[in-house]
């Protein structure tokens, strides 16, 4: 009987061992195990075997990356302004080893460093320039704490400004600041907008007047040329008038001569149709070259009237 309880006991101890020297470790996670209270060996995630009461786990790390916030720092900047700065750092365990010896507490560290880091970085701007250059801190900051923290086995993969706190009077004076700047730029937009306009009248009065000018221009020249025209027609209806006149005249000498007629006649009817022709409308009379040679003489013109009255 007594057998049979040392032999439970035993096969009870034995589990006990082997469910004490296996290991199961997580995915993205990481095991630091000593012998004998020295480094061992990491433990890797998946099923892992460990001797027991020898070997034993002191610290598991998480590979993923961590944020961890940083309570609000008091930090002077150069124009002498107490600014409260919180921070977040983003941060990946690289080496577990290093995160076990090389500090106690990386997370204590790093909060330690971003303070530290903090005021170096902002000792060194004035606000306006941390207001618009949160970037380059940030960038500053993360150089600063990623070489400062290498040695632990963590890498500070990103570092961001949660919250800027101003003291009242100056947070006032920048909006008294800000206000005075719309307001001026608002007053130089106005001006520019009342210059623009003016200049644009300007030109439109200058467009409407040239436009003026060249109507004026244009009829002036389309009446000269209509009144061309017209004194060209009149003039050309004239001449067409007294040609019209002249062969009239000079077919109805021509037919009296077909009848037979003398010369005498003949001048004297032409100055019979000379004398209509000056009663009448017309302004120029041409006389026939015959006609001015038989009408040369005034004896002869007399002649003609004493033969014509017999």
């Amino acid at each position: 009987m007594a057998g049979l309880i040392v032999g439970i006991i035993l096969l009870i101890l034995i589990i006990f061992l082997i469910a004490k020297g296996i290991r199961i470790i997580p995915q993205q996670t990481v095991a630091i195990v000593e012998r004998l209270g020295k480094f061992y060996k990491v433990l890797n995630p998946g099923v892992n075997v460990i001797i027991p009461v020898i070997d034993a786990v002191r610290i598991r790390h998480d590979l993923r990356m961590q944020q961890e916030v940083v309570p609000s720092q008091s930090v002077i900047t150069r124009d002498n302004v107490a600014v409260g700065v919180e921070l977040a750092t983003f941060f990946t365990v690289v080496d577990p080893k290093l995160a076990t010896y090389g500090i106690a507490n990386y997370v204590q560290g790093i909060h330690n460093i971003v303070a530290s880091a903090l005021r170096a970085t902002i000792g060194k701007l004035e606000l306006d320039e941390i207001l618009s250059n949160r970037d380059r801190i940030q960038a500053d900051l993360r150089q600063s704490l990623d070489d400062a923290s290498e040695k632990w086995g963590v890498r500070i993969d990103r570092v961001e400004i949660l919250q800027l706190d101003i003291p009242n009077d100056i947070q006032n004076s920048m909006e008294k600041q800000m206000r005075a700047e719309r307001e001026k730029r608002a007053s130089i937009l106005q001006a520019e907008g009342e210059k623009q306009a003016i200049v644009l009248r300007a030109e439109a009065q200058r467009s409407a007047v040239v436009l003026a000018a060249e109507a004026e221009k244009q009829r002036q020249i389309l009446e000269a040329e209509a009144n061309q025209k017209s004194q060209e027609l009149q003039a050309l209806g004239r001449a067409q008038a007294i040609r019209h006149v002249a062969e009239a005249e000079k077919a109805r000498i021509e037919a009296l001569r077909a009848a037979g007629l003398d010369e005498k006649v003949l001048a004297y009817k032409s100055f019979e149709a000379l004398s209509d022709m000056a009663n009448g409308q017309a302004s120029t009379i041409f006389l026939p070259t015959d006609v001015v040679k038989t009408l040369g003489s005034v004896g002869a013109i007399a002649k003609v009237f004493e033969e014509s009255k017999k």
